[in-house]
């Protein structure tokens, strides 16, 4: 019992003190010994840090580097090459200021669905939704919450083979790929965005039958802000723009499904006998498509580039922070996941629903991701400690391991974005808006509408299975 609870006191700091912004680099070692420590075993911390926490985070690394790397070059080429500009101007220019808020979403949905990164989206597409808002007369405090429904949910969680680093974490874990149940995931992604959509427009009326418009904001042009699109502002033709885009998905489903499949993997297992390639090929394969696509970016604009050397170094260096945070809470999870009291909690999640480990997989990834405020972080914890027996479980009730996966995922998107995400807290700061202003609102398209989608999907996987 004292160990359980000093499991909770540590989950509820490592809550706090990152919604206080110290940064999980640091608090993730600290939660971990605080937790042995009123576990009454501090003697043996050391131990358990440099064999369990920093060998949980060396493990995350060696796997998830490569995703992470190229994830956030990519997205830098994107926005450095006018790719990103080109596409949300395209989607402006053909929906207009009169659908402004499905227009701000499409462009966030197309540019994240193919690979750029969430934060380049969302200092992309902010002076675009200023124009398009104050237009329309749309309250500015619900741009953060129409970015957030093109970023954060349909193209992060649900869509088959987006790129995310979510969807790409429970393939080793299940044997899975980023198409894990298609078809559920096109309902659940069809189920965010209407319901986010329709959430919005009727803010959106509200205010107007009210009286409230965009609202004074002296603010909505800063330097920092076009110096942060200044990269994008390169006219670029819409065919090159979009076929980066295309190559993530196109060239990852070929491998995936076509030329894997049809090689005989047998030296791979002889030179490497650890290798199950059947667990890692879906990870291969979003590795080539993101290759591909950065390739062909610096190609298609060779001579045109104003600082290539300077784009490819920022977008490597930015790789760095998201992945050590991500691969410090796995330690942090690992470290838990050795003490005694963590058979108590883990029993009783395994156990909340024994005939049908959908729900308690998604209870653990949902409660997770809120306490680290981190889909990624609350996944890959999450998986790192019971992906095993999820596994098993499913395998008992012939539930397939594809639609374990969808799931998780989206399970991980619910309670991600708590006030405390880093997300929120850097998507606010871009809008120059507080969570007062606009929090409620992200919630409700963060957090209802993924929340529906995840139980429709359990029903119609429940009844019908994966598809």
């Amino acid at each position: 019992m004292t160990s359980t609870l000093a499991i909770v006191v540590s989950l509820l700091l490592l809550m706090y003190l990152a919604y206080r912004g110290i940064t999980v680099l640091l608090l993730a070692p600290l939660m971990a010994g605080l937790a042995v420590l009123l576990s009454g075993e501090i003697g043996i911390y050391l131990p358990i840090y440099t064999d369990t926490f920093m060998k949980a985070l060396g493990n995350y690394v060696i796997q998830f580097l490569p995703i992470f790397l190229l994830g956030a070059l990519f997205g830098q080429l994107m926005a450095d090459s006018g790719a990103a500009h080109t596409i949300s101007r395209w989607i402006v220019t053909r929906l207009g200021d009169k659908h402004a808020i499905i227009t701000v979403v499409l462009a966030c949905g197309v540019l994240t669905y193919g690979g750029v990164s969430l934060f380049v989206v969302a200092f992309a597409i902010y002076p675009i939704a200023v124009d398009l808002f104050r237009t329309a007369d749309i309250p500015k405090r619900l741009i953060p919450a129409t970015i957030a429904l093109g970023a954060f949910t349909f193209t992060m969680t649900a869509l088959p083979g987006t790129p995310s680093i979510q969807n790409a974490i429970p393939i080793p874990y299940y044997g899975t790929n980023v198409f894990a149940a298609p078809g559920l995931g096109l309902i659940a992604g069809t189920v965010m965005l209407l319901g986010g959509l329709w959430w919005l427009r009727s803010r959106a009326s509200s205010a107007r039958e009210a009286g409230e418009g965009y609202g004074q904001h002296t603010d909505d042009n800063t330097p920092a802000l076009e110096d942060v699109n200044a990269g994008a502002r390169s006219s670029m033709p819409l065919f090159l723009a979009l076929l980066p885009l295309l190559l993530v998905i196109s060239v990852n489903a070929l491998f995936t499904y076509v030329l894997f499949p049809r090689m005989d993997m047998s030296f791979v297992v002889e030179r490497f006998p650890h290798i199950k390639p059947a667990n890692i090929i879906g990870l291969w394969a979003l590795i080539i498509a993101l290759a591909a696509a950065c390739t062909t970016l610096v190609i298609s604009r060779l001579g045109r580039w104003s600082d290539l050397r300077g784009t490819i170094n920022k977008g490597v260096f930015g790789f760095m922070l998201p992945l050590f945070n991500t691969a410090s809470e796995v330690g942090y999870g690992a470290v838990i996941a050795g003490l005694a009291g963590f058979v108590i909690i883990r029993d009783a999640v395994l156990n909340l629903t024994p005939d049908n480990p959908l729900i308690s997989e998604a209870i653990a990834m949902t409660v997770l991701a809120g306490i680290t405020g981190s889909s990624s972080g609350g996944l890959s914890i999450a998986l790192q400690t019971l992906g095993p027996d999820y596994l098993r479980m499913a395998h008992e009730a012939g539930i397939s391991p594809e639609l374990m996966h969808r799931v998780a995922v989206l399970a991980a998107g619910g309670f991600d974005t708590l006030p405390h995400c880093g997300a929120i807290i850097t998507l606010l700061s871009i809008c120059k808006l507080t969570h007062r202003q606009s929090y409620m609102n992200i919630a409700a398209v963060t957090m209802l509408a993924p929340f529906t989608a995840l139980a429709t999907v359990i029903t119609l996987g429940t009844l019908f299975g994966s598809f």
